[in-house]
């Protein structure tokens, strides 16, 4: 059986918990932090622009050869001001379950991300996480950390 991995992430922005609310919190902001070569896009009509709990956000991403591949994701947490959960229903995950936390702290915020995931295919995907799941993983995130720099401004 394949294992459940998990990747955390924290970065400190300096800006206002309401201002970065207000960002993360919206689906239609995610393309402006993920790789451009991943060809993601949000596809759903009625999301909705205002996150809560029940909220289906619909993608197609490219990960491998720029072959579209369907993302289903439900937001199933939402503490306004704190935290959100979304969590895969349907895509290249056998488990995606993404936490996004946020704390106010003297000058801006603190942003976790902690992400537990699953590889399907067993044996197949353990292999599949060692040779490029993993780096990719932390590529999307790197890839967010500056974009997110460069829209908020380094912390000091």
């Amino acid at each position: 059986m394949s294992k459940v991995y998990s990747l955390k992430t924290v970065q400190k922005i300096p800006i206002s918990l309401e201002e970065a609310w207000e960002f993360f919190s919206r689906p239609d902001n995610l393309k402006d932090i993920t790789p451009p070569d991943l060809g993601f896009q949000v596809t759903s009509r009625h999301h909705g622009p205002v996150m809560y709990p029940g909220q289906i956000i619909e993608y197609t991403v490219r990960p491998i050869m720029g072959i579209p591949l369907y993302w289903m994701t439900e937001i199933t947490h939402v503490s306004d001001k704190r935290y959100f959960v979304d969590e895969q229903r349907f895509g290249p995950y056998s488990l995606w379950h993404h936490q996004h936390h946020f704390t106010e702290i003297e000058g801006g915020v603190e942003m976790t991300d902690i992400v537990h995931y699953k590889i399907p295919f067993w044996i197949l995907g353990d292999l599949a996480q060692v040779i490029m799941v993993r780096s990719q993983l932390k590529k999307i995130f790197d890839f967010r950390y500056a974009a997110v720099e460069e829209r908020f401004g380094k912390w000091k």
